[in-house]
């Protein structure tokens, strides 16, 4: 028996195609919803827009502080898995939900297939890289999604059950991109959430300011859908920004916000998965970070890191608005199969 652990949007995106596969083979798997992202009830048209079953569990953990959040994520799915007695435990990612299932799964000498393993942004002060780091040092299975990602396990010892399948990004994406329409009009988009930009005043007045001066560059809007922790916290900083080149709108759901994505002209982000998906769609990324996780798509000229200075953001913005965007898809195909295949197996 196979579980299929999630708990963030991003990571039923991730899934979705290896539990399309389980189904499809008619293997014997169940899903465990944590509930780690605010709302079940918004994640269910995320099943729905799949057309996965909803999840056999629902530990409705809820948010919290990563301490309290990771603890009892870990406490309520130790009782399923427990009961339950599966084979492999899988897990996606780099979330509070992916360290805690593997660490209870590891703990009750149940395999671990770690899926997106050997991610590095080599800065431990993003939460993600411990979790992501911890996670790939107890697991069993781990499915590398490039060279590059299997290249920095094997530098910190890991080699045995490494597997470079590729990214299932590419499969969900292949399967949204038939029923997103295309948006008629000239924009950027701008996507900002992590804690290290949304908690920090300087940096979030910062990249407010290279968003209104790559608006006022361009003349054209930047489009935001603004994140609940950054909205929050504009209001809670006395941010100002000017509308006349800033239009917040409300969260979009995954289809939606793939329209945006690949209607835009360039994307502005601080998010690991949308520099993965704008590479996919050849859409010009600017990574409003210092460091990413995601090298292959600098190398190849999808992506720039811009930090939070604005200078620098509309520097990055005019050098990536002249991309040559011809290059290649990193992350391979079929990886859901891959995946899956190997599981079956083993």
């Amino acid at each position: 028996m196979i579980s299929v652990v999630l708990g963030t949007r991003p990571e039923i995106v991730k899934m979705a195609p290896v539990i399309k596969e389980l189904e499809k083979r008619d293997m014997d798997y169940f899903v465990v919803h944590t509930g780690q992202h605010y709302s079940y009830n918004l994640d269910k048209v995320f099943f729905e827009n799949f057309k996965l079953e909803n999840p056999k569990y629902n530990l409705e953990v809820g948010s919290g502080t990563h301490g309290k959040q990771t603890g009892e994520i870990l406490k309520r799915i130790e009782k399923v898995l427990i009961n339950e007695r599966p084979e492999i435990v899988l897990v996606e990612g780099d979330t509070n939900t992916v360290l805690a299932s593997a660490l209870a799964a590891s703990k009750l000498h149940i395999k671990v297939g770690h899926i997106e393993s050997g991610l590095r942004s080599f800065w431990r002060g993003m939460p993600e890289e411990i979790n992501r780091v911890l996670t790939d040092h107890v697991s069993d299975l781990l499915f590398a999604p490039t060279d590059i990602a299997k290249r920095n396990l094997a530098d910190e010892g890991i080699t045995e059950g490494v597997y470079l399948v590729g990214n299932t990004i590419v499969d969900s994406l292949e399967f949204t991109l038939k029923k997103i329409k295309k948006i008629e009009k000239e924009f950027i988009l701008l996507t900002l959430h992590r804690e290290e930009n949304a908690d920090n005043p300087e940096k979030l007045r910062n990249i407010i300011r290279g968003a209104e001066k790559v608006s006022e560059y361009f003349d054209v809007p930047v489009i935001y859908p603004i994140h609940p922790r950054t909205e929050k916290n504009l209001k809670n900083f006395g941010i100002k920004y000017n509308k006349k080149f800033i239009k917040l709108i409300e969260p979009m759901n995954y289809f939606d916000f793939l329209s945006y994505l690949k209607s835009c002209k360039i994307v502005l982000t601080d998010s690991g998965g949308v520099q993965e998906e704008a590479c996919i769609l050849k859409i010009p990324c600017v990574t409003l970070r210092d460091n990413t996780e995601r090298p292959e798509t600098i190398n190849i000229g999808a992506n720039i890191l811009a930090g939070s200075n604005p200078e620098k953001i509309l520097e990055s913005a005019i050098k990536m608005s002249d991309a040559d965007k011809r290059w290649e898809n990193p992350y391979g195909k079929n990886v859901g199969k891959k995946i899956v295949d190997i599981v079956q197996k083993l």
